[in-house]
């Protein structure tokens, strides 16, 4: 196969922090297996000698949990020996790893930035907010903490964006949290909406259409501003709709018009097509006893994947379908509609002549 984009659970659903909207906890609430545990070593390196054996372009290792550092340091340096010892054709290989930041200290900055390993930190916004939604095991905010972590990286020289949740709390404060990022100067943001419970119970922090519209507005008003006075920070949804005005194809999922797979690996070795849909009924097997090929042709996987091309009759008349696609399946309704339609739809009818500004402003560097 041509490339190959692995993430893997080193500590399955295990974490330092409880946040409150952890859609990965509830993924694993609903599993018969809610934690399987640290990974042991072994599969670490059949992994990793699979992958070599299959892959003839890029690979990808990400990181993900739960919280992927519990693993220990140790762990991640025989990840690197593996790939070392088994990438015998010199294949380009990237690596990320996405944290809460919590146990990141001088000896981590230090492996991350000689490993060239791309961080995901997360952050909730600014102060009050951050420590509402991201607490520790005793109950105490994360938020100093994790702007420390995120200084130490800088003076390590570690490639690093910050990833954060839209809530519903967080949807209403979308200048006051781009601000906050600014005078941090964090200049590579990515903002996911936060998951529904798999049982579709609204709870406190869930996302309305109304506020995520609210959201999109606000947060685009400052990001045209600053381009336009010269001052670009990567948001990587609006990068990818004005890349997509300029003819490119999207890189990330939900704006593909249909899932990926992505190769999602527990602890165990049991392997997923997403990682939004890490339960029994989507397991694909084990990578112990499979080849990545082998995967692929199983019929769920190319079901899950044919599950996410059907566009209701209100897409396909839609006007914004080519920059929309319905989004990840994972926020459809029973009807497969995306419950965020129509604050795509507003966003796009109120700021598309900017952002066809800014395709032109981008063309042209």
């Amino acid at each position: 196969m041509p490339s190959l984009n692995l993430m893997i659970k080193p500590v399955s659903s295990n974490c330092n922090m409880k946040c409150k909207y952890c859609f990965y906890h509830d993924l694993a609430s609903n599993r018969e297996v809610a934690s399987y545990g640290k990974m042991k070593e072994g599969l670490l390196e059949l992994i990793i000698k699979k992958v070599f054996d299959e892959a003839e372009g890029s690979v990808s290792f990400s990181f993900q949990g739960g919280e992927p550092t519990l693993a220990g340091l140790d762990f991640y340096k025989k990840f690197i020996t593996y790939i070392k010892k088994y990438n015998t054709n010199n294949t380009n290989v990237n690596l990320a790893i996405q944290t809460n930041g919590l146990i990141i200290d001088k000896s981590w900055a230090k492996f991350l930035s000689d490993n060239n390993v791309l961080v995901g930190l997360s952050i909730d916004g600014y102060k009050d907010l951050h420590n509402f939604l991201r607490i520790d095991r005793n109950d105490k905010g994360t938020y100093q903490k994790v702007i420390k972590t995120a200084q130490m990286l800088k003076k390590h020289n570690v490639d690093f964006n910050i990833l954060t949740v839209i809530t519903d709390q967080l949807a209403r404060h979308a200048k006051k949290v781009y601000n906050n990022y600014k005078k941090l100067n964090f200049d590579y943001l990515q903002f996911i909406r936060c998951l529904e419970p798999l049982d579709g119970k609204k709870e406190k922090y869930s996302l309305t259409a109304e506020n995520y519209e609210l959201f999109l507005n606000n947060i685009f008003s400052e990001w045209y501003k600053d381009i336009k006075n010269g001052q670009y920070v990567s948001i990587r949804f609006f990068d990818n709709i004005v890349g997509m005005l300029m003819g490119q194809q999207p890189e990330a999922c939900e704006m593909k018009g249909h899932c990926s797979f992505q190769n999602i690996i527990e602890a165990d070795g049991s392997i997923y097509p997403c990682d939004f849909y890490v339960v029994d009924q989507w397991k694909l097997g084990n990578i112990k006893n499979m080849s990545f090929t082998e995967v692929y042709e199983r019929k769920k996987a190319k079901d899950f994947i044919k599950e996410s091309t059907f566009l209701p009759e209100k897409c396909e008349e839609c006007k914004w379908l080519k920059l929309c696609r319905n989004g990840c399946k994972r926020n459809r309704d029973k009807e497969n509609l995306n419950i965020y339609c129509f604050s795509f739809y507003n966003f796009y009818e109120k700021n598309i002549e900017k952002l066809y500004e800014l395709s032109k402003i981008f063309s042209k560097k």
